[in-house]
This record gives C-alpha cells, structure tokens and sequence, in this order.
C-alpha cells in the first residue's frame, strides 16, 4: 500500500506539527507532501524528501504565510497524488482538500475546522496587525468558506483530538469524526513526588491564553507562580504582576522538564481545543488546575488529576486554588493515568485500527 502523508505547512512547531512528526515516524517509507517547508523552524525530518507546492516558490512566502491563505487550497488541489492508495493529512486548515483517486482512502486528522474562516473576530483578537483590514478580509473570507465546505468532503473520515473539536466538525462540515485524543512523548517528562513552593503556567502570553487571569489571582494570594512562554502579551503581563510571579520566558525542554515536575499545580485558564500542557503535567505527576471546557474535558478527572474551575476570572481560579490545595494527591496515579491514556502506544493502538477498518471497507 503506497502512503501519502499531508501537512497544511510546515513552518513551525506546535502541537498540530508534533502530531505530524509522529505520523512520519510511524510511517518511514510514506511520502511528505506540504505546501510550504522550512526545515531550521518545524519538525525534524532528518533526509527524509519533502514535496511542496508552487508556493515554495514565492519569495518571503514562508515568514508571510498566512497572507497566502486564499492560495492555498489550489495549491493543494495541484499536488498529483492520484498514484496513492491511502492519504493521512494532518490539518486545521487546507490539507484536507488533496485530490486522490476514486478507490483510495483519505483519513484526515482534523486538529480544528478552518479557525479563521470560522471563528474570524476571535482569532483576529490574537492578530491585532489584521484588525483593520476587517472589512477587506471579510469579504475575501466569505468566499473561502464556500471552498472550505466543498473541500471538507473530500476526506473518507476525520479523527478528532477531542470531543470538542469532533463537534465543530459536525456542525461545520456536516461530517461525523472518530474522537482519539493525542499523545505526548512519555519519555520527555521525569516524575516527582516531591513538590516545590511554586505554581506554573506555561504557554505563549497570547490573549486568549488568559494569563491576565492567573496574573490578577497570585496577585492577591501572594503565592510563587512562575510562567513559561513568549509572546505579545509579556510587557502587558509584567506590568500587572506582583514581585511574587517571575516571567522566565522561553526556557530549554530539560528546564521546562523539571518545571512540570516540581510545582505544586500547573494552571490552564485558556480555552483549548485540546491541549497537551495539562497531560504534559500529568505525566509528570502533577495536578492540573484549568478551565472547565473544552479538551481538559477528555483528558482530566476531577479531584483525582486536577481541578476545574467554571468561568475565567481570578475569582474563579483563586476558589479551585484554595479546593486544590486542600486536596491530597496521589502523584504517582496522576502519573499513570497520563501513561496509560495518552501514550502514543495507546495512540498508535486507535490509528492502526481505525487505518484497518478504512482500508477494509
């Protein structure tokens, strides 16, 4: 059976891209289509051959590329992949759209619907550069939602990450999806039991990330927070905190490691899709504190690997502060319950089955 493995653009490293990387390892010999490829920013595909499209070819394109996006989906319509038997995109965007032959398969691991299309107003709040050009984007954006529905149709079935992404898909693309929540590398994260006197939020300083929440509850507690992360939102951020909560910015993965491993409770106040920062925790026998919706939904159990909290407001978060802390915690079954959920052997388990059952029908 001859592979085809799809990736909106490979320009960056972020959750959607590891879920790719380890779609590449899983399958060696597939080949690697994307529309755009900058190997010194993404994942690491060592010598393995990485097919674009004619946007590679645009000067500036990859650090300008999301003002290409009314291109994209002809770009993906152009690659010819009418010699593949089965087609696993990984995508929240234009992936999906690949053409393949009549009697192949295509599997699409859909990490969101098209979020700007969809959702515009909110995803412009976290780009303030594109807020003026509303109007003009609007327009433009109105007729990609057309394309975007017709080319939703194209994949034989979706794999969500989550029960909440599974339901987007439903109400946008009218197209059921199969929910198999995504893995962390178990192997990146040590264990410990023994907490240190310090809270941790690790994500980019983004608006919809919600720091502004976390900052504004270890204010009045006073309690040590340390947050991870870059962004726009730093100086903003800074400029709140209290002597008490320390922005140490982007910080090595073996730093990062031992973070996740020895503060008290990791704090999520953003609304994921899904999120692998709680289950990064987990794995690394720490509780999670976070916003009651969206994936933390799939991939916590109250009282026994974390608390929620159900509105995001320092009030809310100082409440789940204080329950969690009153709560006794069994470390190393906060641990297990990561690795024996969200392995990616446990992951692979779901894939080959669901990849069984496709080809099969």
């Amino acid at each position: 059976m001859k592979v085809a493995l799809v990736h909106d653009y490979l320009t960056q490293r972020g959750g959607a891209e590891r879920v790719f990387e380890l779609l590449c390892k899983r399958y060696p010999n597939a080949d690697v289509f994307t529309s755009l490829y900058e190997p010194q920013h993404s994942i690491d595909l060592g010598d393995r051959s990485v097919h674009t499209t004619y946007l590679q070819k645009v000067p500036y394109a990859s650090r300008y590329f999301k003002l290409l996006a009314p291109l994209y989906y002809s770009a993906f319509r152009s690659l010819n992949l009418l010699d593949y038997d089965l087609i696993i995109s990984s995508s929240t965007s234009f992936a999906k759209g690949v053409r393949k032959r009549s009697d192949a398969k295509h599997i699409c691991f859909c990490h969101n619907v098209t979020r700007f299309l969809w959702d515009t107003k909110t995803y412009l709040r976290e780009y303030t550069t594109y807020r003026r050009f509303y109007p003009l984007l609007e327009s433009v954006f109105k007729m990609m939602r057309k394309a975007d529905l017709a080319y939703s149709q194209e994949p034989d079935l979706y794999v969500a990450n989550s029960s909440t992404v599974a339901e987007r898909i439903r109400k946008t693309y009218q197209k059921p999806a199969m929910v198999i929540n995504y893995p962390i590398d178990s192997n990146q994260f040590t264990f410990s039991d023994q907490k240190e006197d310090f809270y941790l939020a690790s994500a980019r300083l983004l608006s919809y990330k919600r720091i502004d929440v976390i900052v504004e509850a270890f204010n009045w507690l006073g309690w040590s927070l340390l947050i991870t992360g870059d962004g726009p939102e730093r100086e903003i951020l800074q400029a709140r905190a209290m002597k008490n909560i320390q922005f140490l910015g982007h910080v090595s993965d073996v730093r990062r490691k031992q973070l996740l491993a020895k503060s008290r409770s990791v704090i999520v106040t953003a609304l994921e899709d899904y999120g692998l920062v709680p289950i990064e925790a987990n794995a690394s026998g720490t509780p999670v504190i976070a916003y009651g919706a969206g994936g933390v939904l799939d991939t916590q159990v109250p009282g026994t690997t974390g608390v929620f909290f159900k509105s995001q407001t320092p009030e809310a978060l100082h409440t789940a502060l204080l329950d969690a802390q009153a709560i006794s915690w069994d470390y190393r079954n906060i641990r297990n319950h990561a690795l024996s959920h969200f392995s990616e052997e446990v992951f692979f388990e779901s894939v080959d089955r669901v990849i069984q059952d496709v080809c099969a029908a």
